[in-house]
C-alpha cells in the first residue's frame, strides 16, 4: 500500500487545492532532483510513490469573516477582533526582537525597517497617536514592506491585506468563532485529519501556520507518521504562539517516528527555529531534528522556497521510497 503524504499549508488567501498540490508536488521535485534523487521523481509526480494529499482549509478563515465569527463575544467560545489583532502584534514584536538579535545582523535597511516595526508594535509611554492593536499591526507591517527583502511579505499587495493574513495565525489560537458547536480552530484541524490515512503510514509536510496545525492534529489522531516535516514553523514564538499550542507544554506525538524542522535565517516567521530546545520527545525519544536552509529571492517564507531545497526533499524523497518498499 501507497504511503500518504498529506501537505498542511498556512496563511494566505483562499486557493486552489489541486494547483496548489501540483506546485508543492513540483516544488519537491526540483530539490529532489538537485539531491541526487532523478530516479525517484516520476514515481512523486505520477502518483505511484504517494497518494498526496493537499489539506485545504484556507476557505475556514473567508466564511467565518463572512458570519462575523472574527467580532464575536469575548469568552470562552469566542474572542473579539481586538484580541486577535493584541495576539498577532505580540507575535510580530517577538518575531522583529529575534531578528534584530540575530548574531548574523540584517543589513542597514532591513535592521531601519525593524526598528521602526518595533517603535509602532511597542510605542513608548505617553506617545501620541499609538492607536489602537490592529492600528499598530497595519502601520508595523507598512515598515516591514519598505525594505526589499520582505517587501514581498507573502505576496500580497498592501499592509492592510497583509496584516489580514498573518492574522489568521492569532484567529487560530484564540479558539474562537464558533459555528455549529465547534470553534474555528477545532473545525481547521478537522479538515486536516480527513486528509491523514487512519490506518497509516503517512507522511506529513507542514509549513508556517500549518505547523501548528499539524501538531495538534496529530497529537488527536492514532494514525502513524513515519516522518513529519515542519517549514517556517512559528511554534518558538515564545509569548505570542508556544503557550497557547495544545496540549502544552509542547511535545512530539506519540506516533511521529522522525521530526525534521526547516528554517531559514530570513524568514521572519521562523523566530527561535530550534524547536529541539524546547519540544518533549515522545516515549521513542522523538525530537525535532532543526536544520538551516538558505534560499535566494526577496521572499523566502513560501512553502515551494523550502520544498524545493535539496536538505527537504531529499529526506521526504528517501522516506517516500522506503515506505513504498515495503
Amino acid at each position: 500500500m501507497k504511503p500518504r503524504l498529506v501537505f498542511v499549508h498556512g496563511i494566505g488567501a483562499p486557493r486552489d487545492a489541486a494547483a496548489e498540490l501540483d506546485e508543492w508536488l513540483r516544488a519537491v521535485a526540483a530539490g529532489a532532483r538537485a539531491a541526487g534523487h532523478s530516479a525517484q521523481v516520476s514515481a512523486l509526480t505520477g502518483g505511484w510513490a504517494a497518494d498526496a494529499r493537499f489539506a485545504y482549509y484556507g476557505d475556514l478563515f473567508r466564511t467565518a469573516e463572512a458570519q462575523g465569527g472574527g467580532a464575536a463575544p469575548g469568552g470562552p467560545a469566542g474572542t473579539t477582533r481586538e484580541q486577535d489583532d493584541e495576539l498577532l502584534a505580540a507575535l510580530l514584536l517577538e518575531a522583529v526582537d529575534e531578528r534584530l538579535a540575530d548574531p548574523s545582523p540584517p543589513s542597514p535597511a532591513e535592521a531601519d525597517a525593524l526598528r521602526a516595526a518595533r517603535v509602532r508594535l511597542a510605542p513608548p509611554a505617553g506617545a501620541q497617536g499609538a492607536g489602537a492593536p490592529a492600528r499598530r499591526v497595519v502601520n508595523a507591517v507598512t515598515s516591514l514592506l519598505a525594505v526589499p527583502g520582505l517587501r514581498s511579505l507573502g505576496g500580497w499587495l498592501t499592509a492592510r491585506v497583509t496584516a489580514g493574513m498573518l492574522g489568521q495565525v492569532a484567529r487560530y489560537l484564540n479558539r474562537g468563532e464558533p459555528d455549529g458547536g465547534t470553534t474555528l480552530d477545532q473545525r481547521i484541524r478537522a479538515r486536516v485529519a480527513a486528509s491523514l490515512d487512519p490506518e497509516g503510514p503517512n507522511v506529513v509536510v507542514a509549513h508556517s501556520l500549518g505547523t501548528v496545525v499539524a501538531l495538534e492534529t496529530l497529537h488527536e489522531h492514532a494514525a502513524d507518521v513515519p516522518l513529519l516535516v515542519t517549514l517556517g514553523s512559528p511554534l518558538g514564538i515564545r509569548t505570542a504562539v508556544m503557550p497557547r499550542v495544545r496540549p502544552h507544554p509542547l511535545g512530539t506525538p506519540g506516533t511521529v517516528g522522525r521530526w525534521l524542522n526547516f528554517w531559514d535565517r530570513d524568514d521572519l516567521v521562523a523566530a527561535r527555529p530550534r524547536l529541539e530546545d524546547f519540544v518533549r520527545p515522545n516515549a521513542a525519544a522523538v525530537v525535532p531534528a532543526s536544520r538551516r536552509v538558505d534560499s535566494d529571492g526577496a521572499w523566502v517564507h513560501p512553502a515551494a522556497k523550502y520544498l524545493a531545497q535539496p536538505a527537504v526533499a531529499g529526506p521526504l524523497v528517501e522516506a517516500l521510497t522506503t515506505l513504498a518498499e515495503r
